[in-house]
């Protein structure tokens, strides 16, 4: 079995199970956002739920609206905490205490080998620690809150062999654009997308969790890298102790196999309107930008940060310009406090906003006007997705985002290298 199949096949209480199997399987933690919790405590009620299956398991962290900017937002945020206090909920994360959904799962929560399931798209994001996690619908989950269980077809899973390493500023989310470039938006729909070669296992947790976070621009189930030494490194900083690791079988098969050299990669942008419409930032051509965007679940760590940091250094953001820096929880902004960054960007003319998801939900902070164009480094471009339909956004990394905020137009950030 690969390691998808052996984690399900534990939380199933199996000996074996093979993509296209359908397991009920025992879910070790279960996440909701402010957006997505309250359709699934309807849903909940509706199903006659009185208390959730487990008070320690339900994790509830407000991000997407953070500060509410509505009576509407405000109201769900109430719904939220009464909910958290009559439910007794072990971690409810409030304003102010929390940060993005998935940096706040990460930092707090996430272990290798468990099944995990997020009423958000992107709970994927957890495979990077070695943990089978997907995001599902907030009926889906509600029928979590009550029974603790959920059933999956086992996916088919895909292993992506990266050869090489990245040379900065070549980054994990370059890779990841190029990968899904490769695939594109249907390429592999419920699938697991195992990474695994020489790149990765250079890679930081920070980074792993960045190609996972957006395998499902692509289709896929969800994304995972077998853990190792960093792995290890990481959960022991973060006192995650005790853990398990699992890993594949030595034979394990998969049904399909990409190589991938990163020897030559360079830069990559996500050209609009979608995500899989990716090419070399040297070939984008002269786009003029009207906002900067360095932040969100998939690029807002403070491996992140410090790389858009060290482009800004000493520099100014374009006039005419706006660039906004958002950490991923109040842990990074702490930390990018203390190194400096925070410091560095305010000097730049950076807005630097509080932990939460920006812009990139296209609800809070920082929305585009008809006829403007952003770049950013979180994950989707869809028509609307930052505001009006008829602005344009272009995804990239922290580096290129950080080196196009200061010439005013998408830039090469190896423009900037010393």
């Amino acid at each position: 079995m690969n390691i998808i199949e052996k984690i399900m096949a534990k939380a199933s209480g199996r000996n074996d199970v093979h993509a296209g199997d359908i397991v009920e399987a025992k879910i070790d933690k279960a996440m909701m956002n402010d957006i997505t919790a309250p359709l699934a405590l309807e849903a909940f009620e509706r199903m006659g739920g009185d208390e959730v299956w487990n008070k320690d398991r339900v994790i509830i962290v407000l991000d997407h609206l953070v500060p509410a900017n509505t009576d509407q937002s405000a109201n769900l945020h109430r719904i939220l905490r009464t909910f958290a206090k009559k439910q007794s909920l072990k971690y409810f994360y409030d304003i102010g205490r929390g940060g993005v959904c998935h940096q706040i799962m990460m930092e707090n929560h996430v272990k290798p080998g468990e099944m995990i399931v997020g009423a958000d798209s992107h709970t994927c994001t957890y495979g990077a620690v070695g943990a089978f996690a997907t995001g599902i619908g907030s009926t889906e989950i509600a029928s979590v809150l009550l029974s603790g269980k959920l059933w999956f077809k086992v996916p088919k899973a895909v292993n992506i062999i990266v050869n090489g390493k990245l040379n900065p500023p070549v980054a994990p989310k370059d890779l990841i654009l190029y990968t899904i470039g490769q695939f594109k938006a249907d390429g592999a729909t419920y699938m697991g997308i195992n990474f695994s070669g020489e790149a990765v296992h250079n890679m930081s947790v920070d980074g792993r969790m960045t190609i996972c976070n957006m395998v499902v621009e692509m289709g896929a189930k969800n994304g995972i890298v077998e853990p190792d030494d960093k792995t290890t490194e990481y959960l022991k900083a973060r006192r995650l102790a005790p853990f398990e690791f699992i890993n594949e079988d030595p034979k394990a098969e998969y049904d399909r196999v990409e190589e991938y050299d990163t020897s030559g990669l360079e830069s990559m942008v996500a050209v609009p309107p979608s995500v899989d419409n990716v090419r070399p930032v040297s070939e984008v051509g002269n786009v003029d930008i009207d906002q900067a965007v360095i932040g969100s679940c998939t690029n807002g760590r403070l491996e992140d940060l410090r790389i858009a940091a060290r482009i800004l250094h000493g520099r100014k953001v374009k006039n005419n310009v706006r660039a906004l820096a958002i950490p991923a929880s109040q842990e990074v902004y702490v930390d990018a406090i203390g190194e400096g960054i925070i410091d560095t960007f305010v000097k730049a003319g950076v807005l630097v906003c509080n932990p939460n998801c920006g812009p990139c939900y296209g609800g809070h902070l920082g929305l585009l006007a008809a006829g403007e164009t952003c770049i950013s480094s979180t994950n989707r471009n869809f028509i609307g997705r930052m505001g009006s339909p008829k602005a344009m956004i272009y995804l990239a990394s922290p580096a290129t985002v950080a080196a196009s905020a200061v010439t005013g137009k998408i830039t090469d950030p190896r423009a900037f290298e010393a």
